[in-house]
This record gives structure tokens, C-alpha cells and sequence, in this order.
């Protein structure tokens, strides 16, 4: 998302047609790697939150393992001081209570960028400012549900943790009491229960977190929490859960379709539709027919900033955007809308709307120090790790991008570009789940650093989640801020993109100006202390990185310097042909270089070679599109905090190594 400075929902409309809600946009256990415990230390270690299980468990009479492996699927026992999930939800055991947790924010509707980013057709832009939709499904209101069966005030529950537990376990036994069932000691007699825990109203992402409950029961976890408490979960290697307890709760058989998905994710299909409305006009995606016609390169994370229902409204008008799946925060459930061999509108760069596939994740708050569900990750992270072995796409950070990794097409828009997943979006608990968790490949000597802070601990100062200056929330965070020297009252890192004037960066939220994020590479520019310097926009950037609690770690690989005799090279947002590859009939693009400059002696982490292509489709009727190839190659950078692309013909590769 792009975050708000004010409480205003927005509506965005195609070509000014009819306006749309605010937003913008399992089954069996995969072997997932789990991420490697941290946090800060508390000075002094408390037992309060797992003793609270162990009361919690007596008083409602439901096993500690169930409400243990519960509270981990939603939250790995985290409390987020009180702060709310992206849908609302609350403390350990994820107690939703969107209603008072909900604030509205644009997401494709915020300022004006086109999602679909090329010219050759009308932006979509946003319009005039519609309420919020008032109407919560039951799975959004479980606080005040809990609130009524434990007797606990709404705000003990929101903002105590123990009482939350309380919650949760309220919870738990009064749907084992509606099923029939008793309230026994075998945790396998729960699965109906922890599968209505989930809100799921299909069959099928009901049993897929049940199933992902009782996976974490039988082999155990332990890890320490936000606040510095170790919690320990024993497995419980015979558990036997009993999915038949499904039956008769009254769920609907959800639409599989044409899904592409793992079989270890609950998945329907919700299409967006392919629309012609006369006079040219046509939504809300593009035909294609990748990887035949053009490669599949990259995977976006975005997250939605609004709830589910309107999640699946926008993707399903016709005058608007698309994406090709969508998450569902409270069970991690997944709705694809776009074949993957076609092309969404979604990144607002028409070159890496042609080239990847787009997955947005529900958000429901306009403040991003919000956090995301472990059941979102989980499903996310296989999710993507099917969709690269699909496509060959490399699971690194320069081909699974945030949306705020994605460049402008032009200097004009780089102001406009989205933000989102944002800065507290877990990078590494991300990767290690899907099996690819960052470490060290190189010593001192390596020339290349991948960023790498501890997630929990890690918490620069953010402003502007509510409102313009204000502090946010304090919290965990991906991201590591970048100095013009090697102290920490040296001025922020200058983006003349984002400022023309000279100003240097903030620490607004959505300020990605000087921002460096977990799994992004560079190349070193220098060492003072506990000091590193790397190259980025252009500028030597100093961040802390002590090696007693280090931000990045030591890698080597490929990078680019300019050619000899050059001093400098432009650096583009878009990898485009040159204008003799253009076939009659086709307008010619516009290679159009960014403000920045990647000067003599600099370096950047190569990413993937590509050639100079355009994929011209202007036109409902598809006889006419047409993938422009030509002969220029580039490179595909880590230049800033987004991706950039230089001509091959301007540069050399070397290793990084010093």
C-alpha cells in the first residue's frame, strides 16, 4: 500500500466509467524451514505468557497444544503491544476486532498512479471519495464474541496478552461445545473446533488450517516472542486429527476452477473479468500467452489495504485493475483471478506487469506498523515457491519484489510509485519458509553485502502511519536506514527522484528514499568501524552494522561498473528496445532514462540479463498485440530501493570480490 497522512477512503474508476470500494488492489503440510528464532532479550526472562496457556488450558478445559499451535499459526506468540493484524486481529491468539481497528486508505487508488503503467492506454486513476463498507463477516469480529464468553472486557482483550489467551480459548471450547463435541483431552478430538477457530467459510481452507494447526502440534516449536518470553510448544508426535469432524458445519465447497496452486493451499477461483466496453475500452487484464511469448521473471508482494469482500469486489469490476491472487489474513486462504499465462495490471510499470505475476495480500488498516498473520505466511510462501518452480524464477530478492522494489517508468512517476508491502513486512521469516533463508557466502572480502537485521529487534523510528510526523507504533521492522556519513546524526540519503529540490530522505513511513530491506544485496563502497558503505542511487550510503549484533552479512557475486572511459551511465525504470525494433503499426516507446546516474567506480548487484522488450497490447481484440523484441540487453540492477535497469552496451560484469 501507499500509506495515508489522512482518514480518507478512495474510490478509483476507469476512465471516469463508475467508481469502485476502497483498496487497491492448508490442506496438507508442506515442509516448511522455520525461521530462526529472534528478538531482543528481556532483561530479565518472564514465563507469563506461557504460564497463561497453561491457566487458559485448566480453565476452559482445552489442551495446551491446541491453543499453543492456534496461537502460533495466527501470531507465533507474538502480542504487537497491542497493535492490530492487517485484518483487525488482535494479540497471541489473532482476536479480530475490525470495527474498531478499521481506518481507510487508497491503495491503487492513491495519488495518481496507473497500475498499468504504459502509456499507450488512459491511466486509471482514482475519482471521488466513497464511505467505507460497515458490513464485517463474523470472522473479523471474534474479540467482541470473546469478549461475551469469558466475561473480559473488549479493551483487556486487545491490549493484554494473557487475556487474550483467555480469548482465544473461550473461543475454542464454545465451538467445541456447538459441534457436540466434549471438551476432552485428546487433542485430536479439536480439529472441528481449531477449524472454526479459522473463520474459513469453505471446507477446504477450514481443513488446510486445521491441518496446519495439527502439523505445528506434532512437531513442536519453540521461539522467542516480541517481548523476550521463550514459548515452548512439546510436540505431540501421535497426534491423529480427524478431519470428518468437517461435516455438518455447514461450509460451501469452494470453486477450484482453473486454479494454479500447490494441492498444499486451499485455492478458488474468483476471475476478473475480461471486458470490452466500446470505443476501444477494455479491463481489466491482458491476454497473453507467457511464457510461449514472453518470460515470466518475477513475483510482486503487495498487500491490499482493504478487507476481503472489497478485495474481491475491485478485482471483479471490470473498469479497473487486476493481480493474479489475493490472501485472506485470517486462515491464508487464496483466490486466483488471472491466469498466470496472462498479464494483470497491478506493479504500475507496464515492463514488469508484462514479465511477472502479481500477488496481493489482504490488509485491512492504514496504518502499516500492522502485521501479517503466520497463516497468510505459510500459504504465501508456497504459494510463490510453486509459482517459481512453475516459471524458473529465482527465489531471491531481485526476483520476488515488493511493490515498493518496482521502479517508476519515468522521472514524472517515481513520486506516485507504491509502497507496499512496507517495512514490516518479515522478508526473512518469508524466505526461510519457502526454504531459502539469507546467510553469510563470502567473508570480509566478498565485495557484496545482503541485508539482514533481526526482524523483532530491529525498530527504527517511522513516522506518519496516522498522522504526518506522528511516530508510529513501535515495531519490528525489515528495513535498515542509510547516512550520507558513518554516524547517527549524519543526514539521511538524497533520492532526487523523489525530491528534484535537493531535500534530503525522511523517516515518513512510506519514504523509501534511504531505506535498505532484508535479502537485498549490495556492493561494499568502504568500512569505518561498525560502519558498512554500499552503493546506492548513485551515493556511497552508510548504515550501522556492529559485529556484535550485525545488519547484514557478508556475500559475493556478480556486478556491474560502468564501461572504461565512461563516467557515467543512465539508468532506466523499463527495458525497452531500441526504436529501429519496432514494427510498423507499433509505437515506438520512449527508452526514457531516471534522474540517477551509476558513476565511474560505483558498483551494483546484478540481477538477471533481459532483453529490450515491449509488449504492445492496446486492444480488447488480441490479433493485434505483439511482443517487440530488439537488440539491445540489459541488466536488471539492485540501484536503490527499487530495482533499475542499465543497457548491457554501457556496462561490464565483474565479480564482486575485492
Amino acid at each position: 500500500m501507499r500509506g495515508s497522512h489522512t482518514v480518507r477512503p478512495a474510490v478509483a474508476h476507469r476512465r471516469g466509467r463508475r467508481a469502485a470500494a476502497t483498496l487497491a488492489s492448508s490442506a496438507l503440510l508442506l515442509p516448511l524451514l522455520a525461521a530462526s528464532a529472534s528478538g531482543a532479550a528481556a532483561p530479565e526472562p518472564s514465563t507469563r505468557l506461557q504460564d497463561a496457556f497453561r491457566s487458559a488450558s485448566a480453565e476452559y478445559h482445552v489442551p495446551r497444544s491446541v491453543l499453543l499451535g492456534v496461537s502460533y499459526l495466527q501470531s507465533r506468540w507474538d502480542s504487537h503491544q497491542g497493535a492490530p493484524s492487517v485484518s483487525g486481529g488482535y494479540g497471541p491468539m489473532h482476536l479480530t476486532d475490525a470495527r474498531t481497528a478499521l481506518a481507510s486508505a487508497p491503495h491503487h487508488g492513491a495519488g495518481s498512479e496507473d497500475a498499468r503503467g504504459d502509456g499507450s492506454r488512459p491511466a486509471l486513476v482514482p475519482d471521488s471519495p466513497v464511505p467505507a463498507s460497515s458490513e464485517l463477516p463474523a470472522r473479523l469480529k471474534t474479540l467482541p464474541r470473546a469478549a461475551t464468553l469469558s466475561g473480559i472486557p473488549e479493551a483487556k482483550l486487545r491490549d493484554d496478552a494473557t487475556a487474550n489467551v483467555r480469548g482465544g480459548a473461550a473461543l475454542l471450547a464454545a465451538a467445541q461445545r456447538k459441534a457436540g463435541r466434549a471438551l476432552s483431552a485428546d487433542p485430536a478430538d479439536w480439529f472441528g473446533a481449531v477449524a472454526r477457530f479459522s473463520g474459513a467459510d469453505d471446507d477446504a481452507t477450514a481443513a488446510s488450517y486445521a491441518q496446519d494447526v495439527f502439523a505445528v502440534i506434532e512437531s513442536g516449536e519453540h521461539r522467542t516472542t516480541d517481548t523476550g518470553e521463550r514459548i515452548a510448544l512439546a510436540a505431540v508426535p501421535k497426534v491423529s486429527p480427524r478431519p470428518a469432524q468437517l461435516r455438518g458445519m455447514g461450509l460451501r465447497e469452494a470453486d477450484k476452477g482453473a486454479t494454479e496452486c500447490p494441492r498444499t493451499v486451499s485455492c478458488e477461483w474468483v476471475p476478473a473479468p475480461y471486458e470490452e466496453f466500446g470505443d476501444g475500452d477494455y479491463g481489466n487484464h491482458d491476454k497473453a500467452d507467457r511464457p510461449n511469448d514472453q518470460t515470466v521473471d518475477s513475483i510482486v508482494i503487495h498487500d491490499t489495504e482493504a478487507d476481503w469482500d472489497t478485495t474481491l469486489k475491485l478485482v471483479q469490476d471490470p473498469t479497473y485493475v487486476s493481480w493474479h491472487y489475493s490472501l485472506r489474513s485470517t486462515d491464508g486462504h487464496i483466490a486466483q483471478h488471472v491466469p498466470t499465462k496472462d498479464v494483470g495490471w497491478h506493479a504500475g510499470n507496464w515492463y514488469i506487469n508484462a514479465k511477472s505475476i502479481g500477488v496481493e495480500h489482504e490488509g485491512f488498516l492504514t496504518s502499516p506498523d500492522a502485521w501479517f498473520t503466520e497463516a497468510m505466511y505459510r500459504s504465501s510462501a508456497r504459494l510463490v515457491t510453486y509459482l517459481a518452480r512453475k516459471y524458473d524464477i529465482r527465489l531471491d530478492r531481485q526476483h520476488i519484489l515488493g511493490h515498493d522494489n518496482v521502479p517508476a517508468t519515468t522521472t514524472a512517476g517515481i513520486p506516485a510509485m507504491h509502497t507496499d508491502p512496507g517495512p514490516y513486512w518479515d522478508w526473512d521469516h518469508y524466505f526461510a519458509l519457502m526454504g531459502k533463508p539469507f546467510h553469510r557466502t563470502a567473508g570480509k572480502d566478498g565485495g557484496l553485502v545482503t541485508v539482514d537485521p533481526k526482524f523483532t529487534s530491529n525498530r527504527p523510528v517511522y513516522t506518519g502511519c496516522v498522522k504526518a510526523g506522528d511516530p508510529c507504533a513501535a515495531h519490528g521492522s525489515s528495513e535498515v536506514r542509510l547516512r550520507t556519513a558513518p554516524r547517527e546524526d549524519a543526514p539521511l540519503l538524497k533520492d532526487i527522484g523523489l525530491r528534484p529540490g535537493g531535500e534530503e530522505s525522511t523517516t515518513d513511513v512510506n519514504d523509501v528514499g534511504s531505506r535498505i530491506s532484508t535479502g537485498q544485496q549490495y556492493a561494499v563502497a568502504g568500512q569505518r568501524g561498525d560502519w558498512t558503505a554500499i552503493w546506492y542511487l548513485g551515493q556511497k550510503a552508510w548504515f550501522e552494522n556492529p559485529r556484535s549484533r550485525p545488519t547484514a552479512l557478508n556475500a559475493a557475486g556478480l556486478v556491474v561498473t560502468p564501461k572504461a572511459g565512461r563516467s557515467e551511465v543512465p539508468v532506466y525504470g523499463r527495458a525497452y528496445p531500441e526504436k529501429d525494433a519496432y514494427p510498423t503499426g507499433v509505437p515506438v516507446q520512449t527508452v526514457s532514462a531516471l534522474p540517477y546516474k551509476l558513476l565511474a567506480g560505483q558498483r551494483y548487484t546484478v540481477g538477471e540479463r533481459v532483453p529490450g522488450e515491449y509488449f504492445y497490447a492496446p486492444t480488447f481484440d488480441t490479433a493485434g498485440h505483439t511482443v517487440v523484441r530488439g537488440k539491445d540487453v540489459y541488466y536488471e540492477i539492485q540501484f536503490g530501493h527499487r530495482v533499475a535497469y542499465v543497457r548491457a552496451a554501457d556496462v561490464r560484469v565483474t565479480t564482486s570480490a575485492r
